[in-house]
């Protein structure tokens, strides 16, 4: 079911500093900001060979990102993200295996524009995991997608 690691995630307190961290001390490509309001974030990607970083900061005090940061002061990671051929199977295969599926497996947009939901930690090892749909009409040629 599951396909490749698509990103790991890092919530940061300072989005500009963790910015200037992985472009200009790290030596890595980063994306322009994106506002997702449906997630309550802003994103930059930090673009490496075949997989991304994904620098997560809250887009109100009410978003989930918020809370996290709240708990950790410092930023950390949040989320690591992979990738399913079918995410509507994989939902349902989830759920009854007795996995908690965000919003009952009726997925989000994500911030590459494809589908995403979210297992609960408490059932996967506890580690947040996102699933987006890549299917092999929609892969990402910079990361190197058939």
């Amino acid at each position: 079911m599951l396909r490749r690691l698509n990103h790991v995630a890092i919530a940061v307190p300072d989005l500009d500093a963790a910015v200037a961290l992985y472009r200009d001390t790290l030596g890595t490509a980063v994306s322009a900001p994106l506002d997702l309001p449906d997630h309550g974030v802003t994103v930059v990607f930090v673009d490496l060979p075949g997989s991304k970083v994904e620098l997560l900061h809250p887009l109100t005090d009410r978003s989930p990102i918020a809370a996290f940061l709240s708990r950790h002061p410092q930023g950390g990671l949040h989320h690591v993200c992979y990738e399913v051929e079918d995410l509507g199977e994989a939902c349902e295969r989830l759920v009854k295996a007795g996995l908690r599926v965000s919003d009952g497996g009726r997925p989000k947009v994500g911030a590459h524009g494809r589908p995403v939901v979210f297992l609960h930690p408490k059932d996967v090892a506890g580690t947040l995991i996102e699933l987006e749909e890549v299917r092999s009409d929609n892969a990402d040629p910079e990361l190197g997608e058939k």
